[in-house]
């Protein structure tokens, strides 16, 4: 019988991340272990799910851990995107930025303030491909003005 935990990271603000079972599961299954390292970079990720870029995530997790560095958190991203656990938002020639939320989602990019913010858009349905064609994954990301800037 196998027992599986979900685990719980505590930020130092208090708040607390909860990471489900099936991540040490999804890592296993691509040959990665969920090292420490990996386990913060992902709940940092989480915690608060404004698309940050790789030094952006690297500030917030040396607050939790001191000793890790801009490259260990560049790797860890990289196992996480490998594994799906993890997407990559690529917005024209700005650093690339990385969101935890793996349900299907686009991204809208606010051109004033530059903040990114998950949206829900149907898929496929509106697309003329040619014959034969098959989307397998598609990503779409949107430019415009947020509510915020707006008013």
């Amino acid at each position: 019988m196998r027992i599986i935990l979900d685990i719980i990271l505590v930020a130092g603000n208090g708040v607390c991340v909860k990471l489900p079972g099936q991540i040490s599961q999804r890592l296993a299954a691509s040959g990665i272990r969920l090292t420490k390292q990996r386990e913060q970079v992902l709940g940092v990720l989480m915690q608060k799910p404004d698309h940050p870029t790789a030094t952006e995530v690297f500030l917030r997790t040396k607050k939790h851990v001191s000793s890790i560095s801009l490259g260990t958190v560049y790797n860890c991203l990289e196992a996480l995107v490998a594994t799906g656990l993890v997407k990559q938002v690529n917005l024209d020639r700005a650093p690339t930025r990385y969101c935890a939320n793996l349900m299907e989602h686009s991204h809208f990019f606010c051109e004033r303030c530059g903040s990114v913010h998950d949206v829900s858009i149907t898929m496929g349905s509106g697309w003329e491909l040619p014959p034969g064609f098959r989307v397998s994954h598609a990503d779409v990301n949107l430019r415009g003005t947020c509510p915020k800037c707006s008013e």
